[in-house]
């Protein structure tokens, strides 16, 4: 069983603070396991599947069974409900359920894609709970050289060859079987293709359509198969809407279903103190990073899943309120990734395939917002550090800088 330290431990201290913690990411990614895992840390704890119908008829015929536990001692149990929203009324369960044993039970809920939007009515469970993501693997976490948040916050620019070899393998394994643990752990190209094959089309034609009751399915799968070749670009939705044929409002909806089950994720534009900025358009990257063929678009789509990871899981832990963006302008000249805190701009970041020479925009712009600047490379085995006035752009192989991101 793979180890997944980075996330059992965030969600162990989340535990310590909030008695509700709720577990979400894309399918297939670990959800249960990791569940299963941090049972083990608690010494009574209990584990329960929707899915599992001796599990489900004790629920049904008895809404409080885990009062009645056994316990090996008097510490607070732990209470897994995996797959509870399948449940037709599992929020109203679940605020009852918090209401009465916030103080004497802990709770971790989990289920395949976003549990915060299955709203269909019934009281709201805000203020109750803390929200927790579980991601595809990453270097970051692969590599296991993370280093604290103080220290990135601190110094961004730092760079430590250690473990080069290592983290250098990770990374063209998640480029060709991505980070889903089931291809990952297999090592196997073959492996990959069947998953994948599967993947998307089950997710689309079974959870989104039962839960959204989307009827277009097969010019939804069409939708996202089109996303690999947009990776790298401002997404033009209504470029979209007359390739598929389909209305613009109905692309839009589409493509917020896909980021609210995971597929996909999308940033928006930095516009502060950038001239003539594009306002509107955003940019999406998809979580089977394979999928896509340009080999450039391929490096900065895994370039943003570990930049989205790291600052999930720092707002996650409470570190700040971080957003990650891009920067473009009506010129056409961009810059892949800018990282903020509370709307404070704090690091700029370029993905550059082979390009080991800063470019031009990422000086300008740097020069304008007055911030330390990162230049990634899929090529090299050292790192440079170049003097842009008063700031300093750093340039290093993708793998080794991102594998220490906290």
């Amino acid at each position: 069983m793979l180890e997944r330290q980075l996330y059992e431990q965030t969600c162990l201290d989340l535990i310590a603070e909030k008695s509700m913690i709720f577990l979400v990411g894309p399918r297939q990614v670990g959800k249960t396991t990791l569940s299963q895992m941090i049972c083990q840390r608690f010494s009574n704890h209990h584990y329960f599947s929707w899915d599992i119908l001796p599990h489900r008829s004790q629920l049904l015929e008895n809404p409080l069974f885990f009062e009645t536990l056994e316990r090996r001692n008097p510490s607070p149990p732990l209470i897994v409900f995996d797959e509870i929203h399948k449940y037709g009324v599992w929020k109203n369960y679940l605020k009852s359920v918090y209401d009465q044993f916030h103080n004497s039970f802990r709770f971790l809920v989990s289920g395949s894609g976003r549990l915060d939007i299955y709203q269909r009515g019934g009281d709201s469970l805000a203020g109750r709970y803390f929200l927790f993501h579980l991601w595809p693997l990453t270097v970051a976490e692969l590599g296991r050289r993370n280093r604290p948040i103080e220290d990135f916050l601190g110094d961004p620019l730092h760079c430590n060859l250690d473990g080069l070899q290592k983290t250098t393998e990770i990374w063209e394994r998640l480029a060709t079987l991505s980070g889903f643990p089931e291809p990952f752990l297999s090592d196997k190209l073959s492996t990959y293709r069947r998953w994948s094959e599967v993947y998307s089309r089950q997710l689309i034609r079974e959870d989104i359509r039962d839960l959204t009751h989307v009827r277009n399915v097969g010019e939804m799968e069409a939708l996202y198969l089109l996303l690999p070749s947009k990776v790298g670009s401002p997404l033009s939705v209504p470029s979209l809407a007359r390739d598929l044929k389909v209305s613009y409002n109905t692309i839009k909806d589409w493509l917020d279903i896909f980021e609210r089950f995971f597929l996909s994720f999308s940033l928006s534009p930095w516009t502060f103190k950038i001239a003539r900025a594009i306002q509107k358009e955003k940019k999406v990257y998809i979580w089977d990073t394979p999928l896509i063929k340009n080999a450039s678009a391929r490096f900065e789509n895994m370039v943003a899943l570990e930049l989205w990871r790291a600052l999930t899981t720092w707002n996650d832990r409470g570190w700040g309120r971080f957003s990650l963006h891009f920067i473009k302008n009506k010129e056409q000249q961009e810059i892949d990734f800018l990282i903020a805190d509370d709307r404070e701009p704090l690091l700029l970041v370029e993905a550059k395939k082979e390009d080991t020479h800063p470019s031009g925009v990422l000086k300008k712009v740097q020069k304008t917002l007055d911030i330390p600047a990162v230049q990634l490379t899929e090529t090299g085995e050292g790192f440079r550090k170049i003097t842009n006035e008063d700031n300093s752009i750093l340039i290093a192989p993708a793998h080794i800088w991102l594998s220490a991101l906290p």
